[in-house]
């Protein structure tokens, strides 16, 4: 099911600024019998990204509301939430008075999700590197076209996601992925202050360390380090956490930090 401003319909304006010009943002993220999983933390990471993008943002239990009419024929599902700027005359100028784009819909969670939870993934490193802008940095905007690109380097199934760097030669994430190491006991993940996008679950990850009794820093990461690591874990909203069994053709051993930093995520979270 597809809700665009509230009304269950497929299709948006050929001038929306979504479609021409990437002017918006989204979230993805798992439901269970209609009720949206860290619905607060997406909910607040989709109102900081339209402060970015200078977006209006709806208020939250309009959002809910469709989210949950969505999900009613779903025991689980993703849920997916776009926002545009909506239609305006052509050109990259805005007035500021557009009336904003909503899309809802649900569909089924990735079959993969559960087999990569437990057995592990193979991933790659891509030759694509991630541009540096630091205005546009951790939002999930629209513009994904380095993603796409970089996915598009590989054809073979067995390759779950594939290891951005930057223009630097810095690890920031996979390309759909945000990406922890293990080292000595301590977990690690990139700084996301010249790009990437800074994602729910790896908010929670982090704020679950140290009550965990975990130190977790952000910091810079070269792929030395990430070689060198204990172990590496990919996280987002629909995965959980994925160990790495197969790094670039090194094979992993999935380790008990990685388990560890699953059954944190299995609590339910209402932040």
């Amino acid at each position: 099911m597809i809700l665009i401003n509230g009304e269950a319909r497929s299709e948006i304006s050929a001038m929306d600024r979504g479609l021409a010009y990437g002017d918006g943002i989204f979230r993805t993220f798992p439901a269970r019998q209609g009720q949206p999983l860290s619905w607060r933390r997406h909910y607040a990471k989709l109102a900081h990204d339209a402060g970015v993008l200078k977006l209006a943002m709806p208020e939250a239990d309009v959002l809910e509301s469709e989210v949950r009419a969505v999900c009613k024929d779903h025991g689980a599902c993703a849920v997916k939430i776009v926002l545009t700027r909506g239609a305006g005359p052509r050109g990259y100028r805005y007035a500021g008075d557009e009336r904003p784009t909503r899309i809802v819909s649900a569909g089924p969670l990735p079959a993969e999700a559960i087999e990569n939870r437990s057995r592990g993934v193979k991933v790659r490193l891509c030759s694509l590197r991630l541009a540096a802008q630091p205005a546009l940095a951790g939002v999930k905007h629209l513009n994904r076209l380095e993603n796409v690109l970089a996915r598009a380097e590989w054809q073979d199934p067995q390759i779950a996601e594939g290891i951005l760097c930057d223009d630097q030669g810095h690890v920031i994430s996979g390309t759909m992925t945000n990406i922890f190491i293990a080292v000595d006991g301590a977990l690690a993940t990139p700084g996301l202050d010249r790009c990437g996008v800074a994602g729910v679950t790896r908010e929670r990850v982090m704020q679950a360390a140290e009550p965990n009794g975990i130190s977790c820093m952000v910091t810079t990461l070269s792929w030395t380090d990430v070689q060198g690591a204990d172990e590496v874990f990919l996280v987002n909203s629909l995965a959980g956490a994925w160990p790495v069994r197969d790094l670039n053709g090194e094979a992993r051993v999935p380790g008990a930090m990685t388990r560890a930093v699953q059954q944190w995520l299995d609590v339910e979270d209402d932040a």
